[in-house]
């Protein structure tokens, strides 16, 4: 539950979601990020950390830039646990 409640935290904030939609296209230099968000570059650092302590975003430096994709299996894990948490509440 702790992990969970981590991720959701995560997810509550409108800038990290709108990052996990850019994202959603594959992996992005963060460059990128910055230019769709319209940010600066510390505030992204700070909202990427805080995806990436959740689990939620893989990051990958390369040369001076990190690139960062969605962790699939951090979502798929997300799901399964919801639709387990749903249907166990329906069958009660």
């Amino acid at each position: 539950m702790k992990e969970l409640s981590k991720i959701f935290k995560a997810l509550s904030d409108e800038n990290r979601l709108k990052i996990i939609d850019i994202l959603k296209e594959g992996e992005k230099c963060a460059c990128h990020i910055l230019d769709e968000m319209r940010i600066v570059q510390s505030t992204l650092s700070h909202h990427m950390k805080i995806l990436c302590k959740a689990g939620l975003v893989i990051a990958r430096k390369q040369g001076k830039w990190v690139h960062y994709s969605l962790n699939k299996k951090t979502f798929r894990e997300i799901l399964n646990q919801l639709a387990f948490s749903i249907s166990f509440t329906v069958k009660k």
